[in-house]
């Protein structure tokens, strides 16, 4: 129980690796405030949470909007008092041939991935330097370290989220604040339901045929679970990771090594 009496905000946290992330830090003790755009969603969460024993809040949050963004940290302070860990996991992912990538899903894409990061860690810091500490997980990606085909808006935001993270890492670790990011692989959420056909079509594979072609290519043979990636990201948040900052962790398999 690491995280007893400790408040932790997930953002994208009523689905995929925001759930897990969310159940994890509960596990550990956290007061968790899951937030997503989809407040139904983060209820539900909060609701499993909350049968398990643990502690949490559900709040609407749109990472692309400054103001309900400092009004979401002035209910957190309010309810819980200042954030001691922030996870910006909320994201979006489309796979399109390039002239298919339209300017629109450009920009919906690196508003939600990047820019939503960027503002999100604005709330964030100024309450940790209130506190005076705080550790921030930023969701990066094996795509934000090696560029593929159909992929270029997910790839340019979540290479953009190490250069947040690292800046970010120099610019406050002298006042206590650490910044990570972690880089997961495929990991099966229902993100890939939608995306296996586009996947498919990339790789001239049945829907059906492209998890086994994942599981074959990575060296342990296995796709990465939301405990995997959750595991990681509360450690990166503890204070038994208090001398690492401003490192991207490839949470992988081993399929890539950079």
């Amino acid at each position: 129980m690491k995280f007893t009496d400790k408040v932790a905000l997930v953002t994208g946290g009523a689905s995929g690796l925001g759930e897990g992330i969310c159940h994890q830090l509960a596990k550990e003790g956290a007061k968790v405030v899951v937030t997503d755009i989809n407040l139904a969603g983060a209820e539900h969460v909060v609701t499993d949470i909350l049968n398990n024993g643990g502690q949490a809040l559900a709040l609407q949050l749109d990472v692309t909007d400054m103001k309900n963004i400092q009004e979401v940290g002035a209910i957190v302070k309010e309810k819980y008092g200042l954030v001691d860990y922030w996870v910006n996991n909320a994201g979006i992912s489309k796979i399109t041939p390039f002239f298919e990538h339209t300017e629109e899903l450009w920009d919906q894409t690196l508003n939600i991935n990047l820019k939503g990061q960027f503002l999100c860690c604005k709330e964030a810091i100024t309450q940790m330097l209130e506190k005076g500490k705080g550790s921030i997980v930023n969701m990066s990606s094996q795509s934000g370290k090696i560029g593929t085909s159909h992929y270029q808006a997910y790839c340019s935001s979540k290479f953009g989220v190490i250069g947040l993270t690292q800046s970010l890492s120099a610019e406050f670790a002298p006042m206590g604040i650490r910044v990570n990011s972690v880089c997961p692989g495929v990991i099966y959420t229902p993100m890939w339901d939608q995306q296996k056909v586009d996947y498919g079509k990339k790789r001239n594979l049945e829907p059906d045929m492209v998890m086994d072609y994942f599981k074959n290519k990575i060296p342990l043979r296995r796709l990465g679970t939301l405990e995997d990636i959750a595991k990681a990201v509360c450690f990166l948040l503890s204070d038994e990771a208090d001398y690492i900052t401003g490192q991207a962790l490839n949470l992988n398999g081993g399929d890539s090594m950079f």
